[in-house]
């Protein structure tokens, strides 16, 4: 087979084999149906392009690994050399494995003496995973520079987006227009960064989340990397990426091989939230996915912070479980000399100095609540100021000559790959495991990582987190990293959620947790409603602002709700009540985003799979040009049901302007609500309108 066509019910992939080369991606988009193999042939000569003055006489083939000795001169797809010999590989075809829904190409340059295998695999969500792996075959060690895969795209792709930001304001979009020339978001964090991009997509004029054609590339992986979108004056466009490899990071041995990451491609036709329900999709599909409800969290960091005091502790608890809490998580503080953050790191022992009977009083006071018990570690760290360091400062990462890296938060970085450094962390989470009843590890990371150490570590702390889920099974693992700087899908293949940022601030949350979900379904973001005023902005905001952002996430608390009036905790036992009763619904349904045309506020829910139930919040972000709010068109839903539609407030009623009688349900089609809407409430800055929308019949 010389022409292959992988295809779901959205999307389409054809390659085309027959020149004995790399094959060429003929088409990457909207689903084609069933063509035949003539059809698809004829296409794959439809599309070829004619040559343009001062090119090569023949049409330059652009394959998933372009190749510049194909006469491609956009980014080339491998890069390397044999002491400084660079040669440029030119693959010839050896074998095509062709499965229902994947394919394996197997290609050799024997001058180059480079053995290449590339992986596509559609499933049936429609997410296009790819990878490529390259072997030395040769005699001589050869460098690899980089190994990154493409996708093309077609010229109706005219815009570009993408996500920066920094600490506490992960994840905001930014828009450009798709011109010539390369855009490449390169992270030298040595993880994933709180300014990297979830995803890359390109799109036709004016996509929004509702409308538009759209493609969009992720690279997982947790280290340094790339993801580039490129146009070439010849007509060609490309998505592509992979990890950023420092200068001798990788140098293959004879015999030695290297697989890049996965790169993780959706097309949608009908906009962003088509490609979000792609990946949300295939991720509810995995073995590993959690499957149990999201239980509802305290944290004790903004709590209590460094001060552990048992019988403080045990009060907290108290309030949690009579609020409605079933996890407990204690967090940074727990361990020898960890006081504050300039010390410790690295003494993963009980300090018996807070802790003389260990963590068991507060373990055992936990769990007979009713509630699991988390705790928090950060163990890829080591303080200068400890006894680990003190005395073995060999297994830091360090130049060659023994220099320090300029410390981050009073930290180094602990190199896994000394082997008695890897064996310590290992034998001390192991038996913090073992010995106490935990449920469920907040595993942080806060600094980024030194020089050229990326590569290595990375793949330690992978076969580190393998390791300890294989010995504990059941313990749930959170990816922590600052808040929100070690986000991708490769870290979550051994992790049940992330911490989506350190920001508790309800207005940040909303557009951090809007655009998280490009990638992530709400059950795996960690969403938590802070204390009045916020720890890391200053802002004093309504419990029921807080409410409403955390509640579309894996909600949980982290407050010291110890220090909350009555009927405030009667408030947010309220809200713990209804959560739980909607965590289904919010956990599993299809995640909605509409293009509301005011910017001031956002219109956001999710609708149940069968399409019987859905939950929308109006978001009032902050004051609007409108001195009345436009509708709040409702999409999603079944055009042709009726939807009795009846506001909710399950902590308090928002706060709001002017003068208007509380809503009553109504009763209208899906139709109705997608075309023309309901009209909120005046509302104040910082104020959510939730409603409930039950299917009659």
């Amino acid at each position: 087979m010389t022409i292959v066509h992988l295809a779901t019910d959205t999307v389409s992939l054809v390659l085309d084999a027959r020149s004995g080369g790399l094959p060429t991606v003929v088409h990457w988009g909207a689903p084609l149906g069933r063509p035949s193999e003539p059809e698809l042939a004829a296409l794959a000569d439809a599309v070829v392009g004619p040559t343009s003055p001062s090119t090569p006489d023949e049409p330059v083939p652009l394959a998933v690994l372009p190749e510049p000795a194909a006469g491609y001169r956009g980014r080339p797809g491998l890069r390397g050399h044999r002491t400084g010999r660079a040669g440029l590989p030119s693959f010839r075809l050896t074998d095509l494995r062709v499965g229902a829904s994947s394919v394996e190409i197997t290609a050799e340059d024997a001058f180059v003496a480079l053995h290449l295998v590339i992986t596509l695999d559609l499933t049936p969500s429609g997410v296009l995973r790819l990878r490529a792996g390259v072997a030395n075959h040769g005699d001589e060690p050869y460098t690899l520079d980089a190994l990154e895969p493409a996708l093309p795209v077609p010229a109706q792709a005219t815009e570009l987006l993408d996500l920066t930001g920094h600490w506490t304001r992960e994840r905001h979009p930014q828009r450009r227009r798709f011109d010539l020339g390369t855009w490449a978001r390169e992270s030298r964090r040595g993880r994933t960064g709180h300014d990297a991009t979830l995803a890359l997509l390109a799109g036709t004029a004016g996509f929004g989340f509702r409308h538009g054609e759209v493609w969009g590339l992720h690279v997982a992986w947790s280290g340094n990397h790339v993801t580039y979108a490129e146009r070439m004056p010849e007509g060609t466009a490309t998505l592509g990426g992979g990890e950023l490899l420092a200068p001798g990071e990788v140098i293959l041995a004879p015999g030695e091989e290297y697989a890049s990451p996965w790169l993780y491609g959706v097309y949608s036709g009908r906009g962003v939230d088509g490609l979000s329900a792609a990946f949300h999709r295939w991720l509810r599909d995995r073995p590993g996915h959690p499957a149990t409800p999201r239980p509802v969290v305290l944290n004790t960091w903004e709590a209590v912070y460094f001060d552990h005091d048992l019988t403080r502790l045990r009060s907290l608890a108290d309030v949690a479980a009579r609020i409605g809490v079933e996890r407990f998580v204690l967090d940074d503080g727990w361990f020898r000399h960890r006081r504050d953050d300039t010390a410790g790191l690295g003494d993963w022992f009980v300090d018996e100095t807070v802790w003389p009977d260990g963590l068991a009083p507060l373990v055992s006071h936990v769990t007979g609540l009713g509630m699991r018990f988390g705790i928090w570690v950060e163990p890829e760290m080591v303080n200068e100021d400890s006894d680990l360091y003190r005395a073995h400062p060999d297994w830091v990462l360090a130049r060659g000559d023994g220099t320090l890296p300029p410390r981050a938060r009073h930290q180094q970085v602990l190199d896994l790959n000394v082997p008695e450094a890897y064996a310590f962390v290992l034998e001390r989470l192991d038996a913090l495991l073992r010995d106490n009843d935990i449920a469920f590890v907040k595993w942080d990371h806060n600094r980024d990582l030194p020089g050229a150490a990326a590569h290595r570590q990375t793949l330690a702390v992978y076969r580190l987190l393998d390791e300890l889920r294989t010995r504990h099974p059941s313990v749930e693992i959170e990816s922590c990293s600052s808040g929100g700087a070690r986000v991708d899908l490769e870290i979550l293949a051994r992790t049940d959620r992330v911490w989506t940022s350190d920001s508790n601030d309800a207005l940040e949350r909303q557009t951090i947790q809007r655009w998280t979900g490009l990638l992530l379904p709400p059950e795996l973001m960690g969403a938590h409603i802070g204390p009045p005023t916020v720890h890391s902005s200053g802002r004093t905001q309504s419990l029921s602002f807080r409410y409403a952002t955390a509640l579309f996430g894996h909600f949980g608390l982290e407050w010291d709700v110890t220090s909350a009036d009555e009927p405030d905790l009667e408030a947010v036992a309220l809200g713990i009540a209804y959560y739980r009763r909607v965590r289904g619904l919010l956990h599993t349904g299809e995640v909605v985003r509409a293009d509301h045309p005011d910017p001031a506020a956002h219109v956001h829910g999710v609708v149940s799979d069968d399409r019987s139930s859905a939950l929308f919040a109006y978001v009032q972000l902050t004051t609007s040009e409108r001195a009345v709010p436009a509708a709040m068109r409702i999409p999603g839903l079944d055009p042709d049901r009726r939807y009795r539609a009846t506001p909710v407030a399950p902590v308090g009623e928002p706060m709001t302007l002017g003068r208007r009688a509380p809503s009553p349900p109504r009763v209208l089609t899906g139709r109705m609500l997608a075309e023309v809407g309901l009209r909120p409430p005046l509302l104040t800055p910082e104020q959510a309108w939730l409603v409930e929308l039950e299917a009659e019949g």
